[in-house]
Formats: C-alpha cells, structure tokens, sequence
C-alpha cells in the first residue's frame, strides 16, 4: 500500500521559512500573499500490518509542534 504523510507546523508556532517566502513573493509583486505555512511530505509505502498513524505520530512528525495528516493512495 502507499501513503502521504503531510506534515505543518500547528498554527500557533511560528514558521520563518513560510514568513521569508512570503516576503520574497511579494517582492516579486504578488501582493496578494498574505500568508505562507510551508511543510514536508512523506511518500511511504508499507505493509498493512504497519501502524501508519504511530509512524507519522512517533518518528515523522513532532507532536509538539507539528501536525499530520495521512492520505491513503
């Protein structure tokens, strides 16, 4: 089977790299851009035995101060 697993930072953390690409488009006249949240995502293919929800929670995200969410393809 085959996932993606979306990872972003939870709304209330700071996101500089987002903020500098923000920046960056509206200096390249898109001014509209009001905000930019930039993440990863992982491609994962797996076994149905594996328990894709504990991965993403435990070793690809940071509960802290990241979400997730998979997408069964």
């Amino acid at each position: 089977m085959k996932a993606r697993v979306y990872v972003t930072f939870k709304p209330s953390v700071l996101d500089p790299q987002g903020q500098t690409i923000r920046a960056a488009l509206n200096g390249l006249g898109h001014k509209g851009i009001e905000e930019v949240r930039q993440g990863k995502f992982f491609e994962v293919t797996y076994n149905e035995t594996e328990d894709l929800d504990a991965i993403s929670r435990d070793v690809l995200s940071n509960p802290v101060i990241e979400d997730y969410r998979i997408e069964i393809l």
